[in-house]
């Protein structure tokens, strides 16, 4: 295991379902975004052949990645909202592949989330990257070449010290498999960050998760 990462847990030593989805009755109605950081190498290991290339088959292995950028509600959350919108162009796609390695997700993810966000999809992406690009990532994650296990509580306290004003109750560590799954961060609609005890509650339940190496 990575030696920045031992240091780190040592000194600070959830099921991945979200909150039951309805369809929104307008496109644009929902309180706050959830923003979904997954742990690629995670995603690698559980799909193994069936992976996207694209995320899973690159020189130089991706950590944690967009899933996604979601609109929710104090309870529940919209899905697949009816938009006058089409679905993101070639071009939008293109230059969403260095935070979501994967074409097919992210037009997925416009049909679930984006269609609700009210806005047009170069907008949402754009939103999407200024969401990514707010949160810094630790740096035991950012760099470490090698795996481990760690306690879900450890992770979220490296992405509360490394990311000022981001509290437990913001945020959730999700596992499946009994590996590392994703981060999600609570924020409003103007991106800042707020608590939100329904996703927290959500949150991995495991004492100790499998934090996949990069590959």
């Amino acid at each position: 295991m990575d030696l920045c990462l031992v240091a780190l847990l040592v000194f600070f030593g959830l099921a991945t379902a979200g909150p039951q989805s309805a369809h929104a009755a307008e496109s644009g109605e929902f309180d706050y975004y959830v923003l979904s950081l997954s742990w690629s190498p995670s995603y690698c290991a559980r799909a193994g052949r069936k992976a996207d290339p694209t995320q899973c088959k690159v020189a130089k292995p991706f950590r944690f990645v967009v899933h996604g950028l979601w609109p929710q509600n104090e309870r529940g959350y919209p899905s697949s909202c009816r938009t006058r919108y089409r679905e993101p162009g070639r071009g939008t796609v293109e230059r969403m592949l260095d935070i979501m390695p994967s074409r097919g997700l992210i037009r997925h993810e416009w049909r679930k989330h984006g269609s609700c966000s009210g806005l047009e999809p170069d907008d949402y992406f754009a939103l999407t990257r200024q969401a990514f690009e707010k949160i810094r990532i630790p740096a035991a994650f950012a760099t470490t070449r090698d795996g481990g296990r760690v306690a879900p509580a450890a992770v979220e306290t490296a992405f509360r010290l490394a990311n000022p004003g981001l509290r437990d109750s913001a945020m959730a560590v999700t596992c499946e498999a009994g590996r590392l799954s994703e981060v999600r961060i609570c924020l409003t609609r103007d991106l800042d960050f707020r608590s939100c005890r329904a996703v927290d509650r959500r949150g991995c339940r495991q004492r100790q998760i499998n934090v996949p190496a990069p590959r």
